[in-house]
């Protein structure tokens, strides 16, 4: 009897002790259903500066998401700065986070970042904007505004407010894969009246004002019959802006793209003629749902390309403070 008491409970110790290993490698699992020890995921933004509405836009947004659901979430700033970029990416991957977001600092320079990502299985989603074509394969999903449609439509407000053409002038950012898509979009939106605009200078204004203020100054002392200006954000065309405002001309358009803040205040006061909206909140709420369904086991599209909308007057005075 005792030795059936014995054999009973020695069989169920096993099972216990079976069933404990089972659960132990069940939690340590990697791959796409991984988190972190307490159940929750744990997501890193590796922005490529946090000095410009945008940027600090889409990380306040997936830090309040973060909150509500229980995630763990850091954000690491280069300030443009591609190295420090690189290194950022190389700290975050040797982290172990569950899943990372991206905009790279230069779109064809952070290869060796990716790499030490997908090296740690880390999937990586790249926001707002998009790494080389031959650098694809190494991002999970791309999430976006559609560049090309913004640029698109400042290009054919243009030609409805200069039906007969003008003397413009843009002002680029040629390291950043969104800003040339953006600049392709507005000479397409200039359609069958291409011709009829002359462009009198291209130059890269670097996205932001104290670049772009005094490009655009020299801009408009060697053309003094400039008509018009399409700078690829609203930091950039605010530049344009104050070089405008410090030179005796008054009839200069200024076309941006963005829709920040200062950018609707700025359309608002008469100082920018049109701008077309960038949709960081969307950007960073449609990459958040995308990473943790991609994490459960969901599939998740390639690419995500956000609509853009020319920005009303009316839009603006409703929502002048926030950005969309």
């Amino acid at each position: 009897m005792k030795k059936n008491i014995f054999i009973t409970l020695l069989l169920a110790f096993s099972v216990f002790a079976l069933s404990a290993c089972g659960n132990g490698n069940t939690s340590g699992q990697s791959g796409n259903n991984s988190s972190s020890d307490d159940g929750t995921y744990s997501f890193a933004f590796l922005t490529n500066t946090q000095n410009n509405t945008f940027q600090t836009a889409i990380n306040d947004k997936f830090s309040e998401i973060a909150k509500e659901k229980g995630y763990k979430y850091t954000m690491l700033d280069p300030d443009y700065d591609l190295n420090k970029q690189i290194n950022q990416m190389s700290d975050a991957a040797n982290q172990g986070f569950d899943a990372v977001f991206v905009i790279p600092v230069d779109s064809a320079g952070i290869r060796q970042g990716l790499e030490a990502m997908n090296d740690k299985q880390i999937p990586i989603f790249n926001v707002d904007t998009a790494v080389i074509e031959e650098d694809r394969d190494l991002v999970q999903s791309i999430i976006a505004t559609d560049a090309f449609m913004a640029g698109q439509l400042i290009g054919q407000q243009m030609v409805a407010d200069y039906p007969e053409g003008a003397k413009i002038a843009i002002l680029d950012f040629p390291s950043n894969e969104s800003c040339v898509l953006r600049v392709e979009g507005f000479l397409a939106g200039l359609g069958d009246s291409k011709g009829k605009f002359e462009i009198v200078a291209q130059q890269d204004g670097k996205a932001s004002l104290d670049a772009s203020l005094p490009i655009a100054e020299d801009i408009i002392q060697a053309h003094s019959d400039i008509n018009a200006f399409f700078a690829i954000n609203d930091p950039s065309a605010l530049g344009v802006s104050a070089a405008i405002s410090a030179s005796s001309k008054t009839d200069i358009a200024v076309y941006s793209i963005d829709a920040s803040p200062d950018g609707k205040s700025a359309l608002l006061d008469g100082s920018f003629t049109a701008v077309s909206a960038q949709v960081p909140i969307q950007i960073a709420e449609t990459a958040m749902d995308m990473a943790v369904k991609f994490l459960d086991g969901q599939d998740v599209e390639k690419e995500v390309l956000l609509p853009s909308h020319i920005v009303t007057k009316e839009m603006a005075e409703e929502t002048t403070s926030l950005w969309q």
